[in-house]
């Protein structure tokens, strides 16, 4: 039996997720955005299940997210599943004043991975849209240039993804790996999305919970239990560097060299 917490589990990816590790008799702590959230989760989970509550916009909460997942029994697994999508039609502005794409899609991984004890496994959730990422880190923030909701879509999962490999590379001793779920039917793809809904969230359990020679990696992208290649920045380390150096300044927090 694994121990996983999920990130955006209460619909979508986050949510099946959670059902079919629950299912297979794992023990899963889940994440939502507020009460009401977690109240409507809690009526289609276990009554034992824990859900923990924060606004990943918001840093002062996903630093008490952090400190209140740190209070619990450790992870083997974390998947940071949560995230907007590109239908973001304006930057918007966290209370930071960072772009909320950025925040929730970036940051809020970033943040938990450098706070939160260091799990044995971590798992991020890219896209297919990674791939139109620009390898640029000039304004990651959206505060210079005129607004682009698909390119700073693209450009957050072309991080996360970078973000895993850093991972990777920089903590040995753990799995890290980012996963595109396809184009898929949830609230974030839209309901004429093409992809299979159901094999949608079963790479990111597998890489969770798998003993499979194929899961037990480090450093790579998948889509389907399958390996994928990941945008060409992703795998640069130099390009990892200076991409935690900007979110080392945006959050003021550092990227550790130990666990947490």
């Amino acid at each position: 039996m694994a121990r996983v917490f999920i990130t955006g589990s209460t619909d979508g990816l986050g949510y099946n997720a959670a059902r079919q590790l629950l299912d297979d008799g794992h023990d899963v702590v889940l994440h939502a955005r507020n009460e009401t959230r977690a109240q409507e989760l809690r009526r289609h989970i276990p009554v034992s299940t824990k859900v923990l509550i924060a606004d990943l916009g918001h840093q002062a909460e996903v630093t008490a997210l952090a400190a209140e997942a740190n209070a619990l029994d450790p992870f083997d697994a974390v998947i940071h599943n949560a995230g907007l999508g590109y239908r973001q039609h304006e930057r918007g502005a966290t209370p930071e004043g960072h772009a909320a794409v950025l925040a929730v899609n970036v940051l809020a991984p970033y943040l938990l991975t450098a706070l939160m004890r260091r799990p044995k496994r971590l798992i991020y959730l890219s896209s297919g849209m990674q791939q139109g990422g620009e390898a640029d880190l000039d304004d990651i923030d959206w505060t210079a240039r005129s607004w682009d909701g698909v390119q700073a879509y693209s450009d957050s999962k072309l991080f996360d993804t970078t973000l895993a490999f850093a991972v990777a590379r920089r903590w040995t001793d753990i799995y890290s790996n980012s996963v595109e779920p396809g184009w898929v039917a949830t609230k974030m793809g839209g309901p004429g999305a093409p992809d299979d809904l159901d094999a949608a969230h079963r790479t990111q359990t597998w890489l969770a919970t798998s003993n499979d020679a194929t899961a037990t990696v480090t450093g790579r992208h998948f889509y389907h239990q399958r390996e994928r290649a990941a945008h060409p920045a992703a795998s640069s380390t130099a390009f990892q560097d200076r991409l935690l150096l900007q979110l080392d300044q945006l959050t003021g927090v550092a990227f550790p060299t130990t666990a947490a």
